[in-house]
């Protein structure tokens, strides 16, 4: 009901306090804009890894390679001089929209056990895993940066013997990484130039590899996912 004796003031004293109201509701987040929308599964996993045999996955026969061999459920990647590595040679994996999910440890040797070689779009990158003498981390390359020198470069302690979970996720705009439940890599590869170094040309283009170490992978599955909402 209007103040009939101070209407002006009552009018001053209403738009206050929708004013008030406003910024409240602005503060709580009520009326802002929602977050990003992460992308959802648009199917089930895929296994790339049947436990048991190496089908669908070759052995890269190349000068020095320790060979492979499954063993308790596991891929061993046999240490090489220097690396072992083998390559996806199944069905058509997706190239963008998609989460790579593997467990990994390292049984011997110390330097990478189980690099990941993995498609972005039209171009390809490596998830190094315990490099450059046993715990440097990240992508190679990224603008022509190796995986110890550019900013996705981290150090982990890998256990001999202790699995790791790991988590490889490739989405229109970004690439992101995870040990763990750590994340250990975060790109957008549309500002970003994306490769791989010349020792995983091979590896294309989905592929796992030791260097003069011993390395063993299992519960190898990718995941397709739908575009997030833009």
């Amino acid at each position: 009901m209007q103040n009939r004796f101070f209407p002006n003031t009552w009018n001053q004293f209403q738009r206050l306090l929708l004013t008030g109201c406003l910024v409240c509701l602005l503060g709580s987040g009520l009326l802002a804009d929602p977050p990003a929308k992460s992308p959802q599964p648009a199917e089930s996993a895929i296994s790339l890894f049947d436990g048991k045999t190496l089908s669908g996955w070759k052995v890269l026969d190349h000068a020095g390679t320790g060979g492979a061999e499954v063993k308790e459920g596991a891929i061993v990647l046999k240490q090489g001089e220097p690396i072992t590595s083998i390559v996806w040679t199944g069905a058509e994996l997706p190239k963008v929209n998609y989460e790579l999910t593997m467990q990994a440890r390292r049984v011997d040797g110390n330097d990478f056990f189980a690099t990941l070689t993995f498609p972005v779009r039209e171009r390809y990158c490596s998830l190094v895993l315990g490099g450059w003498g046993g715990g440097v981390i990240g992508l190679s390359s990224i603008n022509g940066a190796d995986a110890s020198e550019n900013e996705t470069t981290d150090y982990l302690d890998f256990e001999k013997g202790r699995w790791y979970k790991i988590r490889t996720r490739v989405t229109e705009t970004h690439l992101q990484a995870w040990i763990d439940d750590k994340q250990v890599a975060n790109i957008n590869h549309t500002e970003n130039l994306v490769s791989v170094r010349i020792e995983m040309e091979l590896s294309k283009p989905l592929g796992l590899s030791s260097f003069h170490t011993t390395g063993e992978i299992k519960e190898i599955k990718i995941l397709p996912l739908a575009p997030a909402d833009k």
